[in-house]
């Protein structure tokens, strides 16, 4: 038997879904309202959230629009949503660790635990890893899911907004770690979208200097530059080749080569670019996600003894992240710009697609009567 915190919730459960046809709708979902009032249907070490915080992911439109990010292919109805905070309505009996009414923020994977990378502490590698909202694996774009507890981060009185950033802060918090960039290094940040902007927060945190941060949206840079004022901005203009843009980088750094470029596009002229700025020995570090195959300048990565390295999603990176954030050390609250209640998700879905609507994080709410 579980433990619910209220037998007087009262509206359905439903889903942001889509499909191979690229539709987007709103339908009832799983798990049902009766078997959340019931505390029903959880497996050893689950717990009942009621979602009140969700961010719209670049990789959510991709799915929507194109229907695939590489191997991974929407081929059946999807719900879409990894980005989400809520509040625990229910744990199963070998729960210890939460109760009903605690705060959390959704780490949105579930592995095996068994394979090389999960027994090395790089779970983010799992041979076996279901990361939810990713295809076949239903996202958490809904009213309520069960998850389990051990990937439920306690988050006490931040708001469900800060709690659902954490996601994209985790995504830059790997990069960070990985990267190594430290206190003083000259950094560049190509896109300014909402990870490049968290990695933007971060580098200024871990004291990089300069900073030169590039896109091809003059309003996106305005917003970078409000965020962290002595960041310095880069244009990308149409024509301009990956080699000339590399110089006006390294100008605009007055001069002084980047050690290290934190890639958040996966465009491949962006990452040409991020190559033929850095410094000899300096790395290039891929965060964004792109096209399954592209052209690189080989020779200038091995004349120039670069490295270059790559991430996919993230480990062990919520308790660092929920600690930045309470300590105020990193500010998420200037990256929501915009909010809409669940039963507008389409809504939502279409201003995050525009980039006329100027939007850098919008986010899905879901007020339940708890």
């Amino acid at each position: 038997m579980s433990t619910t915190t209220t037998t007087t919730i009262s509206k359905s459960n439903v889903g942001v879904y889509t499909n191979p046809a690229h539709d987007l709708w709103i339908a009832e979902s799983k798990p049902t309202l009766e078997e959340v009032k019931n505390g029903e249907g959880l497996k050893d070490g689950e717990v009942t959230i009621a979602i009140k915080s969700t961010g719209i992911c670049g990789s959510d439109v991709h799915f929507w629009h194109a229907g695939r990010i590489g191997p991974m292919i929407v081929e059946d109805t999807h719900i879409l949503g990894h980005e989400s905070a809520g509040v625990i309505l229910a744990v199963h009996p070998s729960v210890k660790t939460l109760k009903p009414g605690d705060r959390v923020a959704i780490e949105p994977n579930i592995i095996c635990g068994q394979c090389e990378p999960c027994l090395t502490g790089r779970y983010n590698g799992c041979e076996k890893v279901e990361f939810l909202s990713t295809p076949p694996y239903h996202g958490l774009l809904r009213r309520y899911v069960n998850h389990p507890a051990v990937w439920c981060h306690k988050i006490g009185d931040m708001s469900y907004e800060n709690g659902s950033m954490l996601e994209p802060l985790s995504v830059a918090l790997a990069g960070m770690e990985r990267s190594g960039v430290k206190l003083g290094d000259p950094v560049l940040i190509c896109g300014a979208g909402p990870i490049g902007l968290v990695t933007l927060l971060c580098c200024n945190a871990a004291g990089a200097e300069p900073m030169v941060i590039t896109d091809i949206d003059e309003g996106r840079l305005k917003f970078a530059k409000e965020l962290v004022p002595r960041a310095r901005l880069y244009k990308v203009e149409r024509g301009v080749t990956p080699e000339q843009a590399a110089e006006d980088i390294i100008k605009l750094g007055g001069s002084v080569k980047p050690s290290v470029a934190l890639e958040c596009t996966g465009v491949e002229s962006s990452i040409a670019s991020a190559i033929w700025s850095v410094k000899f020995g300096g790395k290039v570090f891929v965060i964004g996600v792109g096209k399954s195959e592209m052209s690189i300048p080989f020779m200038r990565l091995s004349t120039q003894e670069v490295d270059l390295q790559f991430q996919y999603r993230y480990s062990n990176t919520w308790p660092r992240a929920i600690r930045l954030v309470e300590s105020g050390v990193i500010d998420l609250k200037r990256l929501v710009t915009h909010r809409f209640d669940i039963e507008d998700a389409v809504k939502a879905f279409g201003t995050a697609a525009d980039p006329k609507t100027g939007a850098i994080k919008v986010q899905i709410q879901s007020e339940v009567d708890i």
